[in-house]
């Protein structure tokens, strides 16, 4: 039996789903082992990938055929031996060998003269199988798919949406097509199998009706869903923020009757669905608390305990046991920073809860907490590769991290600063920027190895590593020079960008008083605004909602900054809906300032409260004082918003109308802990900004900090009286 022999049967053996274990099937792979050198490229593809089919991923068998694609890879010129190969070694590839095998993707994807769709999708998963969201490449794969429309079946759009959810990669061209796609095959899929893939992959992206639409024919077809439909429908419900209750109690039901043949992660995916879609059946989660805790009490894996730990705290009135708290317990020293984030999400679900229910169990999650978070201090202490960090920290927030461990991880971050490179360089930036942390050498560090390698970064990226000085307000050194390399390195690449991006570029940039004309003018476009219109219909209700106002505050900001651009203000009907759905609600400093501004000014007619302003600022508290600082109150004027500073249509300043002459209107705003970074007095850009927009628009601003207006030193009404009276009529 010749090499091709030998493969093709061993091929069409697994073809007819003839178990590895059997014999046939060992002795096929055992000689085709012992000739593996003798192989020819496509011959070693096709092996590679029965082995794949066998889930023999981390064999020596694997990396023997890793260790010759290494040798051979310059030689490789079909996209197919060369994908088949990349999806079947990528467990056991190396960071200077996946870089090589991406590198070699992209010159055969340029070259060849015709790309199969599967080979570019076998791409894509490569970089899922290896976590690294490589733009460019993905890029190409993406202008294949789009090239060969036809083979764009539900099938295929299921798996590539999975993968570029997995690598967090967004096309806005993409998901039009397959939206428009999936949309006119709506009454084609009337089966239970093709439905359940068709709702879970168009319903998180449809439009109202289309919603409805298959929310009724779920209705239709749910009791015929088998336990891994049912399992999708709902994640796509969670996804969907699905209120119909209807459809809630029928998914509901069916999952309980499939309980028992779910996974311990499927069972938590079903309870964190449930609870989001605010499902009320307790016999339901009474036996979900008994599987997941069977599950936790025999489990091993640290990744799968901290998982049904933080999952069986999220179920109401959940009463743990102390086998459950002692698996916790004997897990610890091996648990990733990840998986302690979840335990401690956990305990601290259950220290809040036993507390306001004055139970006395609380001594023992506290003294656990506490050994946890000793857990944390030590694998900190002991990491050396910033790599390895970055992962475990990719998915970690809360009131845990943000309490407990955050000073020792910008500490170690900073001990291992020097491993900061622009390969690292957006994972690092956007972690730092999660953390809320203004941690000043690492900023320089950011900004002095995007400027050193700024040709490598992808143009996009731009906008991951600009984030945190805007948000931090943070000017690092030779900060103007920073900050025009990298508008010069996005400013040709504007189609790089998806539209929501642009927007989010450009508010960034404007925090950080930076207005490239270029990006202006590219965003401010009709053609541009109606394809950013056509995204926001695809995209997730929270980040639609981000973006559209990240866009008026551009718009306001571009409006009230840099009047010669002549961009007109069109977010008015916009800002009147925000402004209808509520104002918010004032906190207890609050309420204290309006008294006490009132007895200082000399009654409550001297000040307004949540105050609207021109572009639809909101103040706490503004009032008024004439030329000689003597309160003015609102009874005796007729002083409207169109009163304050505005742009003529000449981008004249027309100032101030409806004041007498000398009066001065004071803007008085309370500054909580959400205005600074997370370790410092130091104000966010965002408040920057507002104080420089209102300062535009007439207002003197007087700022109180929470951290002066609790502070010992104003512990008294009159202090606080004293400190007031200061502020106000000491302004300008």
């Amino acid at each position: 039996m010749d090499n091709d022999l030998l493969v093709d049967t061993l091929y069409n053996v697994m073809r007819f789903t003839v178990e590895a274990h059997d014999s046939l099937v060992q002795e096929l792979v055992m000689e085709a082992w012992r000739r593996l050198e003798r192989f020819s490229l496509p011959n070693l593809s096709k092996f590679a990938m029965c082995l794949n089919d066998q889930h023999i991923y981390f064999s020596p068998l694997t990396g023997k055929i890793a260790d010759i694609v290494n040798k051979n890879l310059d030689s490789i010129q079909d996209t197919r031996v060369l994908s088949v190969l990349m999806v079947s070694i990528s467990s056991v590839t190396s960071h200077s060998f996946q870089k090589r095998l991406i590198k070699k993707a992209e010159v055969l994807l340029e070259t060849a003269n015709v790309i199969h769709f599967n080979h570019a999708r076998r791409m894509v998963q490569f970089l899922r199988n290896i976590r690294q969201t490589y733009r460019p490449l993905l890029e190409k794969c993406n202008k294949v798919f789009l090239d060969n429309p036809s083979q764009l079946d539900l099938d295929n759009i299921s798996i590539l949406l999975g993968l570029y959810q997995s690598l967090q990669f967004n096309n806005t061209e993409f998901r039009l097509v397959i939206k428009q796609k999936l949309t006119e095959i709506i009454d084609d899929c009337n089966n239970p199998v093709s439905f359940a893939k068709l709702f879970a992959t168009l319903g998180p992206m449809a439009g109202p009706e289309v919603k409805e639409r298959l929310i009724a024919t779920a209705l239709l077809v749910v009791e015929e869903f088998n336990c891994q439909q049912a399992l999708i429908v709902v994640e796509a419900m969670e996804e969907m923020e699905c209120r119909n209750s209807h459809l809630i109690q029928k998914i509901a039901s069916l999952l309980h009757k499939y309980l028992d043949k779910y996974k311990p992660i499927e069972l938590a995916k079903i309870t964190q669905a449930l609870l989001l879609l605010h499902c009320q059946d307790t016999e339901l989660y009474t036996k979900l608390r008994q599987l997941l805790a069977g599950y936790l009490r025999t489990n091993v894996m640290p990744t799968e305990i901290s998982m049904l730990t933080r999952v069986l705290s999220m179920l109401p009135s959940c009463q743990v046991d102390e086998v459950v708290i002692n698996r916790v317990d004997a897990v610890l020293p091996q648990c990733s920073l990840s998986d302690l984030n979840s335990l401690a999400t956990a305990l601290v679900r259950w220290i809040h809860h036993d507390r306001a229910h004055q139970q006395s169990t609380v001594r023992p999650y506290a003294k656990l907490l506490q050994k946890l978070s000793n857990c944390g201090y030590q694998r900190l202490q002991k990491a050396s590769d910033l790599d390895v960090l970055l992962e475990e920290l990719r998915h970690i927030s809360g009131e845990w991290f943000e309490e407990m461990i955050i000073e020792e991880t910008i500490s170690t971050c900073q001990r291992l600063m020097d491993q900061i490179t622009w390969m690292n360089l957006l994972e690092f930036s956007s972690f730092l920027m999660k953390t809320n942390y203004r941690c000043t050498p690492l900023l320089d560090r950011i900004a002095s190895v995007a400027a050193q390698h700024i040709s490598k970064i992808y143009p996009s990226g731009i906008y991951t590593i600009l984030l945190p000085f805007a948000i931090m307000n943070y000017d690092p050194p030779q900060s103007e020079e920073f900050f025009e390399t990298c508008i010069r390195h996005f400013s040709s690449h504007l189609g790089c960008f998806e539209p929501h991006l642009l927007v989010l570029l450009g508010y960034s940039l404007a925090i950080a008083e930076y207005f490239p004309p270029v990006l202006i003018n590219a965003i401010f476009n009709v053609d541009f605004l109606g394809k950013l219109d056509a995204q926001l219909e695809t995209l997730p209700e929270s980040l639609n909602w981000r973006v559209r106002l990240r866009l008026m505050e551009l718009n306001r900001a571009v409006c009230l900054e840099c009047p010669e651009f002549q961009i007109p203000w069109f977010h008015e009907r916009y800002c009147q809906q925000v402004q209808r759905k509520g104002n918010g609600n004032t906190n207890i400093a609050q309420e204290q300032i309006h008294r006490m501004l009132g007895e200082i000014l000399g009654g409550r007619q001297y000040a307004k409260a949540s105050v609207l302003t021109p572009y639809y600022y909101r103040i706490d508290f503004e009032c008024i004082l004439d030329k000689n600082k003597k309160p003015l109150p609102y009874m005796d004027q007729n002083i409207v918003l169109a009163d304050l500073v505005q742009w003529g249509p000449d981008i004249q300043l027309l100032g101030k109308k409806g004041l007498p002459p000398g009066a001065q209107r004071i803007a008085v705003e309370f500054l909580d802990s959400r205005s600074f970074c997370k370790n410092s007095c130091h104000l966010k850009g965002k408040i920057v900004m507002k104080k420089r927009h209102l300062e535009i628009l007439g207002y003197e601003v007087v700022q109180i900090p929470h951290f002066e207006w609790n502070s010992m030193e104003l512990s008294s009404k009159d202090a606080w009286m004293k400190y007031l009276k200061k502020n106000i009529f000491e302004t300008k």
